[in-house]
């Protein structure tokens, strides 16, 4: 192994028990943000796609990775949030046709992933030299931090969900409920900080399945308070959801199929262009977090991705696993910082497990009881793991900083730009496309960097 903080390297294998544990943690980590965003779609469209076919097209699509990447890159990829206006504008274009609209989350996946493809073959040919020159850890290192820290909203958010924002002071106002999760979501913290500081062997390894039970069963005490004693405001878990359980996915390919030969006069061409234009210019957008994901994981683990096994075929195993992701669940998939938090904090960066995980959303995902299960699991009680994930997503980002000279003012502009901008939610949406904060930081980082790249930067790594 290259890094000796990793109890486990990317080609160990953990005996059969211990890699079925620690890949149900890694499902943990990644299944609250890969089920949600269905949820989101369904809310802005009045569409129905499935949460347990996101979960098949998750797994599905993280095979499809991991083969791409010769099982080097102990990755997960989940459904992409980046994409969530794009969806929508699938459901938009199609009309009162509903069929045409999951149809066009398979077609606007398609051309997603050919993106993928195209600078795949142009990574292929140029090699990645560029990329290291245009994209050094001054760049790179502050838009891993970003990555987190622009998450950060989102862990506090369910760590205190029930409670009122106050948006123009900017504070949680405290009620019942909201302080109920903040002591679900603070016990899960305390639970995951203790087995990871205090923890020996196998507890060190899975604070989150720990810290998310510790959590869960707090969380269950008061739902039960709170239903015997008829107050609705204590009661944090929804179990109403075990009354509606669906038995079996949904597939996307099924819903885009079925009525389409009933569809008369309907103008296929500016919908198809209307799809182009809306999953096209995102797909350069998550390029570049795609690639200060695979710099995070790389620094994790001790090996360069970028060069073994390539960039090349990391992106082509995100493009066209994205493609099978969106045929079976309908989101594009991407990289996920909760993953790469998962393998800095437990150590394990097991490709096995990896694929394990997978195996089990893929499985998991036709037993509606376990599904619906994990679906009750309280966001309060997610924000305290996430909380720790986000975290270390940032602090990996701070390290790669370490490296960096910042006496050197061309280094320290190019560090403030990126930082400022990410954390300040420089987030800019032109018509149909919305390029996130971190594609902006790390833009604009780019920019930078190329304009004080003629300034002197002798020793510019410490």
């Amino acid at each position: 192994m290259n890094n000796s903080n990793l109890v486990y390297g990317v080609k160990d294998r953990p005996g059969l028990w211990k890699t079925l544990i620690f890949a149900f943690q890694q499902v943990l980590a990644i299944l609250a943000a890969t089920i949600v965003v269905p949820v989101i779609i369904n809310g802005n469209t009045g569409s129905n796609m499935s949460q347990s076919a996101a979960l098949v097209g998750a797994g599905l699509g993280t095979l499809v990775y991991l083969c791409f990447t010769k099982f080097k890159s102990p990755v997960f990829l989940g459904s992409s949030f980046a994409f969530i206006g794009s969806m929508c504008a699938a459901f938009g274009g199609a009309g009162a046709y509903m069929c045409l609209g999951y149809l066009g989350l398979i077609i606007g996946a398609a051309f997603a992933g050919l993106v993928y493809v195209i600078i795949a073959l142009a990574v292929k040919f140029l090699g990645v030299g560029w990329i290291d020159k245009i994209m050094p850890a001054s760049v790179i290192g502050p838009t891993v931090a970003v990555i987190g820290l622009s998450l950060a909203g989102n862990a506090v958010g369910d760590m205190v969900k029930g409670s009122i924002y106050d948006a123009a002071n900017g504070v949680y106002i405290m009620n019942t409920t909201g302080a109920i999760s903040l002591l679900c979501a603070l016990v899960t913290l305390a639970t995951v900080i203790f087995c990871s500081v205090y923890g020996k062997k196998m507890m060190k390894m899975i604070p989150f399945i720990i810290g998310i039970v510790a959590g869960y069963i707090v969380a269950t005490i008061f739902t039960v308070i709170g239903d015997v004693a008829n107050k609705p405001e204590l009661m944090v878990i929804n179990f109403d959801l075990f009354k509606d359980m669906k038995w079996l996915p949904e597939f996307t390919f099924v819903e885009a199929f079925d009525g389409i030969g009933k569809v008369e006069g309907f103008k296929w061409g500016s919908f198809i262009t209307s799809i182009i234009v809306a999953y096209v210019p995102v797909a350069f957008v998550v390029f570049a977090e795609h690639l200060a994901d695979h710099k995070n994981i790389s620094s994790i683990i001790g090996d360069d991705l970028t060069k073994d096994p390539g960039l090349h075929r990391t992106l082509l195993g995100d493009g066209v696993g994205s493609m099978v992701g969106a045929f079976f669940g309908g989101c594009p998939n991407t990289t996920y910082g909760e993953s790469v938090g998962c393998v800095a904090i437990s150590g394990n960066a097991s490709v096995v497990t990896i694929f394990t995980a997978a195996i089990i959303c893929i499985v998991a995902a036709f037993v509606a009881p376990f599904v619906t299960f994990l679906a009750t699991i309280p966001s309060c009680v997610m924000g305290g793991v996430c909380m720790a994930l986000y975290g270390f997503i940032a602090v990996s980002g701070l390290k790669m900083i370490q490296k960096v000279n910042l006496n050197n003012n061309a280094n320290l502009f190019t560090v403030a730009s990126i930082l400022i901008a990410g954390i300040g939610g420089m987030a800019i949406k032109i018509k149909a496309v919305t390029i996130t904060a971190v594609a902006c930081a790390l833009i604009l980082g780019i920019l930078v960097n190329l304009f004080t790249s003629k300034a002197p930067k002798d020793n510019d790594e410490e």
